[in-house]
């Protein structure tokens, strides 16, 4: 017979190995938190204490990443608008599916499927259906999106994870990119830049950015673990503000508020047609320092 995870304060807890993962279906289906023998992996908070997403330790981002500009736009010939979901933020954010509960579809002992089904609303104009496989190892944690346009018309479409790592004294990234995009002081961008790469404290960076370029894993380094975060996605969104206690480095499909460059499709966003899919997987690998 088949193990199942446990259920615990409203969350759904994997175990592989000296890995335990907290999971929270209902909570946009974030990730609550990860741990290695005790030590947070990711930032992490006891599933029962978790408020929202935006304290978890990552969630999805569907049917777009980052900044939808000024919550407007325009889509083969047609006008949207998108409604306020990030304080008080002029655009929206990330997407509309971590606002909402996902169902769970099937579990293991180290092995998770949610699903969200949209229907059309204020948030986000077209119907889809999308779902995250969750899986554990002694070594990894891998997640998987699958979205499908149930639509009856075609859709732009992006996914990603927006995860948080804890920032400790020796926080260092090392990154191969090679291109940044610059913004304004709304956080939308406006041109890209060379980057040659990334390596250095994270105490010594101040990004909020999206990059392209990504060859190889982001590697993460301080002095409890060593973490590889690998992604079929093209571009990552970086994140070390100085002032908090944590940074994101967020494996994306597209480069911000993409919607509104003049060829969407050179930036990463999709058009589905009705029916199609859009695939994506990460893998965080993790070895004790």
């Amino acid at each position: 017979m088949t193990s199942t995870p446990t259920i615990v304060d409203n969350g759904i807890e994997l175990q592989a190995g000296e890995l335990r993962l907290a999971v929270r279906a209902d909570l946009g289906g974030s990730l609550a938190g990860l741990w290695y023998r005790g030590t947070p992996v990711l930032r992490s908070t006891e599933p029962g204490r978790l408020d929202g997403a935006r304290q978890s330790a990552c969630f999805p981002l569907v049917p777009y990443s980052n900044r939808l500009g000024y919550r407007r736009f325009v889509w083969q010939g047609r006008k949207y608008t998108t409604q306020p979901n990030f304080d008080d933020s002029p655009h929206s954010l990330h997407g509309v599916a971590w606002l909402r509960p996902w169902q769970v579809v099937s579990r293991e002992a180290s092995r998770l499927t949610l699903r969200y089904r949209h229907i059309p609303d204020g948030h986000w104009p077209f119907a889809f259906e999308v779902h995250q496989d969750i899986t554990l190892t002694p070594q990894s944690l891998q997640l998987d999106l699958r979205l499908r346009n149930a639509d009856a018309l075609e859709q732009p479409a992006g996914l990603g994870w927006h995860p948080y790592f804890p920032r400790r004294a020796g926080s260092h990234l090392k990154i191969d990119v090679d291109t940044r995009w610059d913004a304004d002081a709304l956080q939308l961008p406006t041109h890209s830049a060379t980057q040659d790469g990334i390596d250095a404290p994270v105490a010594a960076l101040a990004f909020d950015h999206c990059f392209g370029g990504w060859r190889g894993p982001a590697c993460i380094r301080d002095e409890q673990f060593s973490l590889r975060l690998c992604s079929t996605l093209p571009y990552l969104v970086v994140f070390t503000p100085p002032a908090r206690e944590h940074f994101c480095v967020e494996p994306v499909s597209h480069v911000n508020d993409a919607i509104h460059s003049a060829d969407p499709a050179m930036h990463g966003l999709a058009t589905l047609r009705p029916d199609e899919m859009l695939a994506a997987s990460m893998t965080l690998e993790v070895e004790a320092s």
